[in-house]
């Protein structure tokens, strides 16, 4: 039975793969701080062994048990002011001291979350590229899989973030929600599609080389307009007296605004992977969780 070493499982991707890993049959020990929200794992942390990286230092997580991989979620949207070096601490120096302790006990897989997003796009983007690029320059010395990921949606997911913005504008009963035109390009996936690609390319290590990438979306670009306007109508179905008015055009493009991503789940499709939650079907799973 595969060991685990799970980071970021308070937030909202971490949560699903841990709960996804424990229902398979893996032993996991997570990373976190002792001040971490653990609302989204509370009914699981007794199932698993904790260490609080704020109190302990990292490598007595290695020290207490050989690890088969490493899953990194953890990361800094920067979405709350952070300064810029913060949220370089956790998305490149702090993978970079997990990814040292791997490397020196012998771990045989290191699992990254990256971003589908360009590297200069921001401080996030641009942390994640550089981890990104040390990852690359270590793979001789551990096996790296690089999962890129494009839109995630689903329950329990962070409310600054704009699918659950949208719902809890929406379940507040909002006049008007201001938005853009909606023109911009994404591939939105539901978290168990994702939570799917990580969990095959778990099984599937052995066989893949010392560097590895892998898009993780459904392969179909949707018009953010027209994501928001299925999303209205599914939640209307439910709540037919909604009143809430879509405001598209209300608000200018952010500055660099990417207008589409490019997808190309082919490699990931070839080791065994493909989405099968519809959007329609997502959406309906999400708001028959919230209600």
């Amino acid at each position: 039975m595969q060991h685990i070493l799970l980071t970021g499982a308070t937030g909202f991707l971490g949560s699903h793969l841990l709960e996804a890993l424990l229902k398979q049959g893996y032993k996991v020990t997570i990373l976190k701080r002792s001040t971490s929200d653990t609302w989204r794992i509370d009914h699981l942390l007794a199932k698993v062994n904790a260490f609080d990286v704020d109190q302990v230092a990292v490598e007595e997580a290695f020290k207490f048990k050989k690890f088969d991989a490493v899953i990194h979620t953890a990361c800094s949207y920067g979405r709350q002011g952070q300064a810029p070096h913060k949220v370089v601490e956790t998305n490149l120096l702090f993978g970079l001291q997990v990814l040292d302790l791997a490397t020196a006990y012998n771990t045989d897989t290191f699992f990254n979350t990256d971003t589908l997003l360009p590297k200069y796009l921001n401080t996030y983007s641009l942390s994640k590229k550089q981890f990104v690029e040390w990852l690359r320059n270590r793979s001789n010395e551990i096996k790296i899989v690089n999962l890129k990921l494009e839109h995630m949606y689903g329950p329990k997911d962070d409310k600054t973030k704009f699918v659950p913005w949208l719902v809890h504008q929406l379940k507040e009963g909002a006049e008007r929600i201001p938005l853009t035109k909606g023109s911009q390009l994404r591939d939105f996936i539901y978290i168990d599609d994702v939570v799917s690609a990580y969990l095959l390319a778990v099984q599937k290590a052995k066989q893949l080389p010392e560097y590895s990438e892998f898009d993780v979306g459904t392969g179909r670009l949707t018009s953010v307009r027209e994501f928001v306007g299925t999303l209205y109508e599914t939640y209307k179905k439910l709540n037919p007296h909604t009143v809430t008015q879509l405001g598209f055009g209300d608000i200018p493009m952010r500055e660099g605004e990417m207008m589409a991503v490019e997808v190309d789940n082919s490699a990931l499709k070839k080791l065994g992977w493909d989405s099968e939650t519809l959007q329609s079907e997502g959406l309906a799973k999400l708001f028959k969780v919230i209600s």
